[in-house]
């Protein structure tokens, strides 16, 4: 009977250090967009392209620290599989919008 060995390479390396370094980085996120949202530092449209770029690296932050998912060969499934949830969240938003949108232009025009 032929046993199948995986590399360990294919596996992320988990420790102690790397959930603690991705806690403290979601932790200064998170204050950040607070401070974002509550300072007033930024007006109007600023202060949503700020949370906008906030929220997407607090993303990456979880996809690498937590959820482990990196470029090696035994994660490339899963990174595509992420790369497709990404494009149709981005499809699904951006048509919606574009609706909403033409809904809103549509319907003030009478």
């Amino acid at each position: 009977m032929a046993h199948s060995h995986s590399n360990s390479s294919d596996f992320p390396h988990v420790t102690v250090g790397g959930y603690l370094v991705g806690f403290v980085l979601a932790v200064v996120l998170t204050v950040a967009s607070f401070w974002v949202a509550t300072s007033g530092a930024f007006r109007g449209e600023g202060t949503i392209a700020a949370l906008a770029v906030l929220a997407a690296v607090q993303v990456i932050v979880h996809v690498i620290f937590f959820l482990h998912v990196n470029a090696s060969k035994g994660q490339r499934w899963h990174a595509m599989s992420f790369a497709y949830t990404i494009l149709m969240s981005l499809i699904l938003i951006v048509g919606t919008v574009w609706v909403m949108h033409n809904v809103h232009t549509l319907m003030m025009a009478r």
